[in-house]
């Protein structure tokens, strides 16, 4: 037995082994996808990749199959099963693939890989997702088994070995930080493994040499699994998928909490209609942790617990807190704006068609849409809304372990009230509670709408506003100054505290302060939100118990008196009026910092916009198929050019011999080698007992040509035109009935073969050339016969 041999030639232990050791080896190169995926979602994708990518590579190797061919099948068996394994939404029961599943697929494998990198683990199975996964698996799987089944040199079949590892460099450019196996680990095993299946492979291994390849295997492992470490330090892994910076930025945009009075204007209107809220349960906006005297925004860092970094996300996220559970449906009304509403803790957001608009921030619960949320829009929520824990049981807590941004431009007020505040508190969440409770009992509520009757308030919450709020005469002002001043005063304690914006469903109704209200429903029970039910309020982290709700703005029956100013009654020096505006003066705008409003174009219905996404469907479905078949069309596109060549040459004589050309290498790429150093005549009579051994007539054909291509070229003078045109006419005829010999599927393989391109026929020799021209100058003279004529042209 000759290592390196074929399938069919060695023995079938051995293939049984490379067959049983590199699928094992590829399995676990891709165990880093685990956690990207969750297991039970990409189980499946892998082990249908390796299953399938072995099946159709052995079968391959054992019928002597072409590479073209074992190409094409790997594309059918992707398309086919790809739509169960990596596109399971497309198909019809999760089984059947539809003209959906092919697109996907055509389209996930050239974009999936980005979306993986950008959605925060685990990315789930949605849209095609699995592609990247189960391309991995199918194409290692079959790569690595067709340089060890199908290639002779055994040198170069070892190189199956390199396989796996680049199978788990990809793994692990996709995977997480936490890998279930490490890379390092795994690293190891794999090259262990494949230089000892290397070395068996090319015939180098020896029982002698077991002692010296264990010692050298302890030393690269100890190299690599106590070395590594020693060396990198506390330096931490790095990771692609945490370098990638997501495209939107919400700091684009101006902070919602800015606009919190443009809201409370919108007083009866129905921004959003939720059905499925929990009992008590409230709905958020945004949520800011970041102040720079001027207003409370979101906050960027780079790192995956910032406020401010949104990214895509899969079918699940994972939830950090434990409560209940519940399914949200929400309809936008007159809500707008990039900020989508969420309850509690999202465990999923099902958006339909503008899924990949959507982003989320794990750390704080919230979400964006980047092309804007809009009327009418209707989206689903898996939430997860977590109990709001009592004072005595968070106790003596520590303030949790989270990373909050610094704050800069607070006014001084905020220490000195923080301080004053919260000065008998004992433990933290006292210090908290008391400087929410100040703030709720002492002060005045006021959206400061003074056409409606409201007491004067300033709307925003920059560094003047907040000092005013805390030191003035008179503490009065909505959720937007309350909630400011209390995270402000909070983070003084050394708590982590953030500011949220979002509704309260039925608080805009709570005249009494009570809490007891009846919260306006639609006709099939979803809970109405209206533009008077916004409010804003804090959360403070707690170790043990994550972040906790404090309301800290007064109740809406808590108003200051009006107390009409006296009129005095010492005259007023006379001054001077100013002019008398125009009448068609410009109103300022109001104080407010509105958020801009993000509109969708309108959709075009029109037939022609129908008939042209039709037609850029269908071209890219074309180009498709088109890359599918570039491999045969290239060889055909070949064989077409050497056919013209041919036929087209300057001598008659060329022409004629290039007609047998034809017909030997039809025969060629039918499986007929011609025999070494034979004549036109003897190659047609060999023939006549392999190719056409069947068929009496095809070889009569041939070897017709064969005489009539030997009185051409060794006949005197040169064939005229109609006799040249006449042999290739029988050309035509006899090339076609060769064909028809073989059946239908060894008729396209004899097509798209290369074995007629790998060895074309020998170019005249000068001499030859020379011998053609003095016959076309004396007709009547009989050109020499060289070594090559009598060999004939084969």
């Amino acid at each position: 037995m000759r290592p390196g041999q074929r399938i069919g030639v060695r023995e079938p232990a051995d293939a049984v082994r490379d067959v049983a050791v590199l699928p094992a080896t590829v399995a676990l190169a891709l165990t880093p996808l685990l956690p990207v995926y969750g297991t039970t979602a990409v189980v499946p994708a892998l082990v249908g990749g390796i299953v399938l990518g072995a099946a159709v590579t052995v079968v391959g190797a054992l019928r002597r199959w072409s590479a073209i061919v074992v190409v094409a099948l790997l594309v059918a068996v992707y398309a086919l099963a790809g739509g169960a394994l990596a596109a399971p939404t497309t198909t019809v029961a999760g089984v059947v693939p539809t003209p959906a599943t092919f697109a996907a697929l055509a389209r996930g494998a050239a974009s999936t890989w980005k979306q993986v990198l950008t959605l925060q683990p685990p990315v789930g199975t949605g849209g095609t997702l699995l592609v990247a996964a189960f391309l991995l698996a199918l194409v290692g799987t079959a790569a690595a088994l067709t340089l060890t089944l199908r290639v002779r040199r055994s040198a170069v079949a070892s190189l199956a070995a390199l396989v796996p590892l680049l199978v788990l460099v990809a793994a692990v450019v996709l995977g997480t930080r936490q890998p279930p196996v490490p890379p390092a680990v795994a690293g190891t095993v794999l090259a262990v493994t494949g230089l000892t299946w290397a070395a068996w492979r090319t015939g180098a291994w020896r029982p002698r040499r077991v002692v010296a390849t264990a010692a050298l295997v302890a030393v690269a492992a100890t190299g690599g699994l106590v070395g590594g470490p020693l060396v990198v330090a506390d330096q931490p892994r790095f990771v692609v998928r945490d370098e990638i910076v997501p495209p939107f930025d919400p700091r684009d945009y101006p902070s919602p909490l800015a606009s919190f009075r443009r809201l409370v204007k919108m007083d009866d209107t129905v921004l959003l209609t939720v059905d499925g809220l929990p009992r008590g349960a409230r709905v958020r906006l945004a949520t800011f942790d970041q102040y720079d005297g001027v207003v409370f925004n979101v906050a960027g860092d780079g790192s995956a617990q910032a406020s401010g970094e949104f990214r895509r996300v899969g079918d699940t996220i994972d939830v950090p807190v434990r409560g209940e559970a519940a399914r949200v449906d929400v309809t936008v009304g007159a809500l707008q704006g990039v900020w989508l509403p969420t309850v509690g803790y999202a465990r999923s957001v099902d958006l339909g068609r503008a899924t990949g608009d959507l982003r989320f921030n794990d750390a704080t619960g919230a979400a964006v849409v980047t092309s804007g949320v809009r009327q009418g829009m209707t989206y689903s929520l898996d939430v997860v809304v977590p109990a709001v824990p009592e004072d005595d049981e968070i106790g003596g807590a520590a303030p949790g372990r989270v990373s909050q941004p610094p704050n800069s431009g607070e006014p001084p007020a905020v220490d000195v009230a923080a301080a004053d505040i919260a000065r008998d508190a004992g433990t933290h969440v006292q210090a908290a509670r008391a400087i929410a409770d100040h703030l709720s009992q002492q002060g005045y509520f006021s959206h400061g709408l003074t056409d409606a009757g409201d007491y004067p308030s300033l709307s925003g919450h920059g560094a003047a506003r907040l000092a005013e709020l805390l030191a003035g005469d008179v503490m009065v002002g909505d959720g937007e100054q309350y909630a400011a001043s209390a995270a402000l005063m909070i983070r003084e304690r050394g708590l982590p505290a953030r500011v949220v914006l979002g509704f309260v469903p039925g608080s805009g109704d709570d005249l009494e302060g009570e809490g007891d209200v009846t919260v306006p429903t639609d006709e099939d029970g979803a809970v109405e939100i209206r533009g008077r039910d916004v409010q804003a309020w804090v959360e403070v982290a707690f170790a043990g118990h994550g972040w906790v709700t404090f309301d800290v703005t007064p109740p809406r029956s808590r108003t200051p008196e009006q107390e009409q100013e006296e009129t005095d009654t010492d005259p007023q020096p006379q001054v001077v009026q100013p002019p008398a505006l125009p009448p068609d003066r410009v109103t300022p705008p109001d104080d407010d910092t509105e958020q801009p409003q993000t509109e969708d174009p309108p959709a075009d219905d029109s037939g022609l916009a129908l008939w042209l996404r039709i037609a850029a469907w269908t071209g890219v479905g074309l180009a498709g198929v088109l890359v599918l078949l570039s491999p045969l069309l290239v060889v055909i596109a070949l064989k077409a050019r050497r056919r013209r060549r041919r036929r087209r040459a300057a001598d008659p004589v060329r022409r004629v011999a290039g007609g047998w050309d034809e017909v030997v290498d039809t025969a060629r790429d039918m499986g007929g080698v011609p025999p070494v150093a034979a004549t036109r005549r003897e190659t047609a009579r060999a023939w006549a007992t392999t190719v056409t051994a069947r068929h009496p007539a095809v070889a009569a054909r041939v070897d017709a040509l064969a005489r009539r291509a030997d009185r051409a070229v060794f006949g005197a003078g040169a064939p005229d035109r109609s006799e040249v045109e006449a042999y290739w006419a029988d050309v035509d005829a006899t090339v076609g009935a060769l064909r028809r010999t073989l059946p239908w599927r060894r008729r396209v393989r004899s097509r798209a073969s290369l074995a007629s391109l790998r060895r074309s026929s020998p170019r005249p020799t000068r001499r030859q050339t020379a011998l053609v021209a003095s016959s076309d100058a004396a007709p009547g003279r009989r050109p020499r016969r060289t070594r090559s004529d009598r060999r004939g042209e084969r």
